[in-house]
């Protein structure tokens, strides 16, 4: 059976932009629920240089059949030249929880 539930991860350089993405996304029923975590410290190749950043993650729950819109969502609302955007299948969860997931999503 292919997983219908995933987590969508992504980071952005502040507090306000993380809410922001993650609003459009709940908003647009292309999420069920976004989480913000408190700063992180990236570091990471850019240009030809090491960089370190503190950067806001934003973890998304969604499913498959929600993920390009989520993706196009992202690439559209970001600043950054490339945001990282990465899914990963739920292999397993509850089964409440992953019927909310359907549901926000419009996925019934």
């Amino acid at each position: 059976m292919t997983p219908t539930a995933l987590t969508v991860l992504t980071t952005t350089d502040g507090a306000a932009k993380a809410e922001e993405l993650a609003r459009g996304a709940v908003e647009a029923r292309l999420a069920a629920c976004a989480q913000i975590s408190a700063p992180v410290t990236s570091v990471y190749h850019w240009q030809g240089a090491i960089e370190t950043a503190q950067e806001w993650q934003v973890l998304f729950k969604t499913t498959s059949a929600r993920y390009a819109q989520l993706e196009a969502h992202l690439l559209a609302a970001h600043d950054y030249d490339t945001p990282e955007i990465i899914a990963t299948p739920v292999t397993d969860g509850s089964a409440a929880y992953l019927a909310w997931i359907d549901a926000e999503t419009g996925d019934r």
